[in-house]
């Protein structure tokens, strides 16, 4: 059985990406793209067909369901505003979702979590799709709770919006997530240029490189007295990010609620 996929950030890098994926799985089929790109009316895809293209969530549904597609599940690469929209408008429709934009406050999980209750959705929330940036997170949370000090280094490319990335803030968590203790922070007694020591999650130092020819690495820095143990991942193409996205897809339209993080999808729970 297909699954007809609609693309929001779909002119982006991560949505080009995600649209070469499904036109290459015979389970999928994308069915529209939206973006901020208002002059473009269609995409052309990897197999020389084309698929609607707008600038409106709710146009690409209506543009879907005419053409005899109607949407199971919509991809979402854009931002936590521009996420909400998607939610909003695809929810009514029954559409299950799929997140990969990151910046969400408490109060959107919050709307998040009620309107798949509404509406008797799916939606997969994740910061990261690449398999080995899932399994860092899970060994976060194992080892996080043996050491007393921790950093996190994080690198990308120097166009990254945000800072420091998703993922970062995401592994932050996780090592906090089974102690019962902060861990320590140490500080400089002088510090003559501000801020040497990173920015502060909840007393993990997190430090972010921005430059060109870096894509994505994440490295965790533990430390207790005499040791210390490095845990890091790298990306080396988007191309990786892409079976977690369809096993995300797959995942979605059969588990109606919110599921954060790809962990439960792949068993790491």
């Amino acid at each position: 059985m297909v699954s007809n996929v609609l693309v929001h950030g779909a002119t982006g890098k991560m949505g080009m990406e995600v649209i070469k994926a499904l036109c290459n799985d015979p389970t999928m089929l994308p069915v529209g793209g939206i973006s901020r790109n208002s002059e473009l009316t269609v995409i052309d895809l990897p197999n020389g067909s084309a698929m609607p293209h707008t600038t409106d969530v709710e146009e690409a549904i209506q543009k879907a369901k005419q053409s005899g597609n109607h949407p199971k599940v919509l991809v979402d690469f854009t931002n936590a505003n521009a996420a909400m929209i998607s939610i909003r408008k695809a929810a009514p429709h029954g559409i299950d979702l799929v997140v990969g934009s990151t910046g969400f406050t408490t109060e959107h999980h919050n709307e998040i979590d009620q309107i798949a209750k509404e509406y008797s959705i799916g939606v997969v929330l994740a910061s990261n799709f690449a398999l080995g940036a899932i399994v860092l997170t899970h060994l976060a949370r194992l080892a996080g709770q043996y050491f007393s000090y921790a950093d996190i280094i994080e690198m990308h490319h120097e166009a990254k919006v945000d800072s420091p990335s998703g993922t970062a803030i995401t592994l932050a968590s996780a090592l906090e997530s089974n102690r019962s203790s902060p861990f320590t922070r140490p500080l400089p007694e002088r510090e003559p240029v501000p801020e040497t020591r990173g920015g502060d999650i909840n007393n993990i130092s997190v430090h972010s490189i921005r430059m060109p020819g870096k894509l994505a690495h994440h490295q965790i820095i533990l430390g207790i007295q005499g040791q210390t143990l490095s845990l890091s991942h790298d990306t080396l193409s988007r191309e990786c990010y892409m079976p977690g996205v369809i096993q995300a897809i797959n995942y979605v339209q059969l588990n109606k609620h919110v599921t954060i993080g790809l962990e439960p999808i792949i068993g790491l729970e």
